[in-house]
């Protein structure tokens, strides 16, 4: 048990400044949690965000980070396909972990971190902790007590992440904060919108009706070449991705990520019943009409405050996940095995695109029962 965490956080990007640093510094944090130390392998990066946020060590180096006594678990805010070699380096230094979306881009990654942490008693999370929202649960609740009858299909996606990464605010400035290179999101291993978004979805929709059982995919690049501050970037991770997923007694869904136009509302899935539907976060009964899930004030149970007006404040609830888990044992929903799950159907659906076969799924999680649901 630990009274105060102490975090590093790994990467002064987008999601370093954006999800960690402007969350894990203010005031309200401090008697659980405080930023130990922050790295960054670009040249005065880590420096200027420690210097604004008042953080007491930076560095370049990643070793250097994790020789740092004061640093209890760190917050990988790191392209993903650094993920895996990171995270087993904190493993290997006594380090807990806290994983942003994705954990890694492979399965088999995904099986040697949890096994490498279990063997040292190193607490993981993993990023994007999507069933924490309080209206998640409410839609995993009506499906686990029939309020949508059987359950027919299913549809979810997410569209324009390319051309949002490139107007990102912490890329479109000059100083060394704000000039954050994108490049990367349009690379193997861990670019594109499945790793970055679609895993969203996927945690939603999977968080909702339990594990898939197999999916088929198709998978292509529309735009093999974008443009970041008068430099060409030459893509070569797909931009669009068609899933459809087989949960098992003729229950499918469809999962997108395309470079435009959308079907679905934001994250959330469209999900039918025979009964009723959800729509986004509305619940539509065709008699009693429609009732609103997300309601104002809800949160999950760390945003309060100052957190609730800020972006990625989910990604501040994972890391606070974290903290009670190295702090006082307490266990989270935002668990390494849903996310491999998640990992298992991206990896499948490429997988499939190349064969033109539906990949069978060789991995599952515990997902919420009733008995854990609010009343």
């Amino acid at each position: 048990m630990k009274e105060r965490v102490g975090i590093g956080v790994v990467g002064a990007g987008a999601i370093g400044i954006r999800g960690a640093l402007s969350h894990l510094t203010l005031d309200d944090v401090q008697v659980k949690a405080r930023v130990a130390a922050v790295c960054d392998p670009v040249p005065g990066r880590a420096e200027a965000a420690a210097e604004k946020y008042g953080v007491p060590r930076h560095y370049e180096s990643y070793d250097e980070l994790l020789d740092n006594p004061d640093v209890d678990a760190v917050t990988l805010c790191t392209p993903i396909g650094l993920h895996y070699q990171q995270g087993l380096k904190a493993i290997d230094r006594g380090k807990h972990i806290h994983f942003n979306k994705t954990m890694t881009t492979a399965v088999s990654e995904a099986d040697d971190l949890i096994k490498k942490a279990a063997e040292k008693d190193i607490c993981i999370v993993a990023s994007p902790g999507m069933m924490l929202q309080p209206h998640n649960r409410k839609v995993r609740k009506l499906v686990l007590e029939g309020a949508l009858g059987k359950l027919c299909w299913a549809a979810t996606g997410t569209s324009g992440v390319g051309n949002y990464h490139i107007n990102e605010e912490f890329r479109t400035g000059e100083d060394v904060l704000s000039s954050v290179d994108p490049s990367w999101y349009f690379k193997r291993p861990g670019g594109g919108p499945q790793y970055d978004v679609t895993v969203y979805c996927l945690h939603i929709l999977t968080g909702m009706l339990g594990p898939a059982k197999a999916v088929t995919a198709f998978s292509g690049l529309v735009i093999p070449e974008r443009e970041y501050q008068g430099k060409s970037i030459k893509c070569d991770m797909d931009d669009t991705t068609m899933m459809v997923l087989d949960f098992g007694d003729s229950l499918f869904a469809m999962v997108y990520a395309a470079v435009a136009g959308s079907l679905t509302q934001g994250f959330q899935p469209s999900i039918f019943g025979t009964k009723a539907s959800v729509i986004g976060t509305s619940f539509i009964d065709p008699q009693a009409g429609k009732t609103e899930l997300k309601l104002t004030g809800e949160s999950p149970p760390h945003v309060s405050g100052k957190h609730t007006e800020m972006p990625e404040s989910h990604v501040f609830e994972d890391m606070m996940q974290l903290v009670e888990a190295v702090a006082n044992g307490t266990p989270t929903i935002a668990t390494p095995e849903h996310a491999r799950h998640v990992i298992d159907i991206i990896e499948s659906a490429y997988r499939s695109a190349k064969t033109g076969e539906a990949n069978p799924l060789h991995t599952t999680f515990e997902p919420l029962a009733l008995k854990d649901l609010p009343e």
